[in-house]
């Protein structure tokens, strides 16, 4: 998507024939980054949410079927790789949009679709009930030696 953007930004600029397209390919692009950005759970494993998702994963999750079934999403970026097809700027970003498309429509052949990441409630533990009596000794260490007496001083 940011290559479609990027492209649809450059051919904008230059006044391209058929800048149009462009520019509806920097709108497709903003519009496939908001909904790729919140990362899915994984079904094994944890997964690290990005910086910011949980509020674009609130707005996605609006959406419900729309955004979750990768069916949806396979058709909606090859219906969004159309247009901007037309245009030679932005034709990599089209074929990103193509490529993504068959890999979602894989994986919703294959049974999966978009799960939010959702935050388990942390336990707080209580920190005086975690500390505990540090050890006498370590463990394999040889003890130290007492320190001599100090003379005793005549006068």
């Amino acid at each position: 998507p940011a290559v479609l953007v990027a492209g649809g930004i450059v051919a904008v600029v230059g006044q391209f024939k058929g800048w149009q397209f462009a520019a509806y390919s920097i709108a497709a692009g903003v519009l496939i980054c908001l909904l790729e950005y919140p990362r899915g759970r994984r079904k094994k494993g944890s997964t690290m949410e990005r910086w910011g998702q949980k509020y674009l994963t609130a707005v996605v999750k609006v959406f419900g079927l729309l955004t979750r079934n990768y069916y949806i999403r396979a058709i909606l970026h090859a219906a969004l790789a159309v247009p901007a097809g037309f245009l030679l700027a932005t034709i990599l970003g089209t074929a990103c949009l193509g490529i993504a498309s068959v890999i979602y429509l894989l994986a919703a052949v294959r049974g999966e679709e978009w799960q939010p990441i959702e935050q388990k409630p942390q336990e707080r533990s209580q920190v005086w009930t975690t500390i505990k009596q540090p050890p006498a000794a370590a463990e394999g260490a040889v003890p130290a030696p007492a320190p001599a007496p100090a003379p005793a001083l005549a006068e």
